[in-house]
């Protein structure tokens, strides 16, 4: 994939944000529901699905080995899928743009089919180890060839039937643990991943609204056995896609931070496993109110009404890192504008994010005027107490959607503008960030 021209953008000190916003689709359920829609017999409907470039990969993936998939002009989108096992060969290989999510997925997905795929991806991807997926796809039978260290381009050899596995997460991810279930799926027999520390739910929860046999237990000791029986048969679903909660972040931390703001945040996820962050910024004071709480296509979700608050800093459980692993970013950003120290630990998956999320935030908050110190697994950040940054500096973005919406956030409250050096990778998940800020300006 060809990385286009890069587009700088600058972000200065912002007048209260208010207003009322509906934010994208949720990044993981939406490449979830492509997925499996495209593995059932039959049409499924989705509605509300994220258009950012990273599904689109997923989308286009699918087609690719033989799913139709297409967007009606009122956004819904319909998927004929083509059954448990019947993937097709791809002609070409599958470019996955930014997205992580995609190729981890899509590997187990193509482990326990007869098919042979090859990933490619952007830069940043490219440089991104995918060997915590490759070691329990290879148990399975799959045969994987990676560039060196484990990254893209890589090929993966399915084979079927593959070898049943029970795997226990070496670390905490969904990722990991979601294509070895997607593996599962065509596998004969049980496929067990064992949990110790638990993960975002959506494939567990989705595997099962799709008609695959999946449990659940939780030992004494809190480790989850998650087993799918393979050889499964999906049905068709109709899906409404509840708001990213990660895409959430950033307008909620903005409103806490830009004085005199009062935003509401329409039809947010707050699945329990995604949730941390709101109860780290109400812990550290943010005014942080939910309003009509329902359960949407068996997600919870509610409206967030936020306003400006004076935060202060606190020791953030390093247990809650799993619900809340890509919004730390934006809670670094947070800390710095808060009264006294916020110390975060057992961060250790950002540095294997789509940049190194530990030393970019460091980086990027000690030139714009932040007091950061970093750790092998966390930063110790001694916030303003409410103070402006001093801003004026040019950050680099490193590709990372989440960290150039971070310091975009960063410069709403910096004395001199904050120049990010390339905004286009935001469109990967967030394609209307820019405008959606400018509508809570007014």
């Amino acid at each position: 994939m060809t990385d286009q021209t890069a587009t700088p953008r600058s972000f200065s000190a912002s007048v209260p944000l208010k207003g009322r916003i509906a934010i994208p689709g949720d990044k993981s359920i939406s490449h979830r529901s492509l997925m499996l829609s495209a593995l059932a017999v039959g049409e499924s409907r989705v509605a509300g699905l994220l258009e950012g470039h990273d599904v689109l990969a997923t989308a286009a993936a699918m087609r690719a080995m033989g799913a139709t998939i297409e967007r009606r002009d009122d956004g819904e989108w319909r998927i004929h899928g083509v059954g448990v096992g019947g993937l097709l060969q791809p002609r070409e290989a599958l470019d996955m743009g930014n997205s992580g999510t995609s190729t981890r997925l899509l590997m187990g997905l193509v482990a326990s089919h007869p098919i042979t795929a090859t990933f490619v991806g952007d830069a940043s991807l490219s440089g991104r180890p995918m060997g915590r997926v490759i070691d329990p796809l290879a148990q399975m039978g799959a045969d994987i060839s990676a560039s060196p260290g484990g990254r893209l381009p890589l090929m993966v050899r399915g084979l079927a039937p593959a070898i049943p596995l029970s795997y226990r997460l070496p670390m905490a991810s969904a990722q990991v643990k979601s294509a070895v279930l997607l593996a599962g799926l065509n596998t004969p027999g049980i496929t067990e991943v064992i949990e110790p520390v638990p993960t975002r739910d959506h494939s567990e929860r989705m595997l099962r609204g799709f008609g695959a046999e999946l449990t659940v237990e939780t030992d004494s000791g809190g480790t989850r056995h998650i087993r799918i029986r393979g050889e499964a048969e999906l049905r068709p679903q109709t899906i409404v896609v509840p708001g990213d909660p990660s895409s959430a972040a950033f307008f909620i931390v903005a409103a806490l931070v830009v004085p005199g703001s009062d935003v509401t945040i329409a039809n947010v996820g707050l699945n329990p496993t995604r949730a941390g962050l709101v109860e780290v910024l109400q812990a550290m004071g943010g005014n942080i109110t939910l309003l009509d709480a329902r359960e949407v296509g068996g997600e919870p979700v509610a409206d967030l009404r936020v306003r400006h608050s004076n935060l202060k800093g606190i020791a953030v459980d390093p247990a809650v890192a799993p619900s809340m692993i890509d919004e730390f970013p934006i809670l670094f950003v947070a800390a710095a504008l808060a009264e006294g120290r916020t110390v975060t630990t057992g961060l250790d998956e950002l540095r294997v994010k789509e940049s190194d999320r530990l030393a970019v935030m460091a980086a990027g908050l000690k030139a714009i005027g932040a007091r950061v110190e970093e750790s092998e697994d966390g930063l110790v950040i001694d916030g303003t107490g409410g103070d402006p940054l001093p801003g004026g500096a040019t950050i680099a973005g490193h590709l990372d959607h989440r960290i150039c919406m971070s310091f975009a956030v960063a410069g709403l409250v910096s004395k001199a503008p904050v120049t990010i050096d390339d905004i286009a990778p935001v469109a990967t998940s967030f394609p209307n960030f820019e405008t959606l800020l400018a509508g809570l300006q007014q």
